[in-house]
């Protein structure tokens, strides 16, 4: 386990509002803010999009396994966002229910909101942390810089 401490900056309310692609819009937030590391918690729907449910097998490197979704689906989550030289890399979990049925996964793709998602940022401040391509699993990766 690697580790390293922080303080809480700016907090931020954020409201999407119907047909917001999810992703594309906190992307946008980041850049224009200036974040270099936060964490976010949010709640609301979801009309359509993409999610990974973990892994076909567990197997590194891993294999997504995608689940698409549509027609609405209430959701909540917490993300976290680290920024590269490539800018914000952005890493979504969530819980999304309709009806009778639940689905647990990482927001991917153009999952867009339904009605409204609302969402509390908290900005990381004192964090040295990026994310990498990890060349053993493929994956975007937290890694922090002492």
């Amino acid at each position: 386990m690697e580790y390293t401490s922080g303080n809480i900056g700016r907090i931020f309310l954020l409201k999407f509002s119907d047909d917001d692609v999810l992703l594309k819009e906190i992307d946008s937030f980041a850049r224009k803010e200036k974040l270099k590391a936060a964490v976010f918690v949010f709640l609301g729907a979801l009309k359509k999009g993409d999610i990974v449910t973990g892994p076909k097998k567990p197997v590194i490197p891993p294999e997504p396994n995608w689940v698409s979704f549509k027609d609405g689906w209430e959701v909540m989550g917490i993300g976290t966002l680290f920024t590269n030289k490539s800018g914000p890399q952005i890493h979504i979990h969530s819980s999304m229910g309709k009806k009778d049925k639940t689905i647990t996964g990482c927001v991917r793709k153009e999952s867009k909101v339904f009605l409204v998602v609302e969402a509390v940022v908290f900005e990381l401040k004192g964090i040295n942390a990026t994310k990498q391509i990890d060349p053993d699993t493929g994956l975007n990766l937290l890694k922090i810089i002492c």
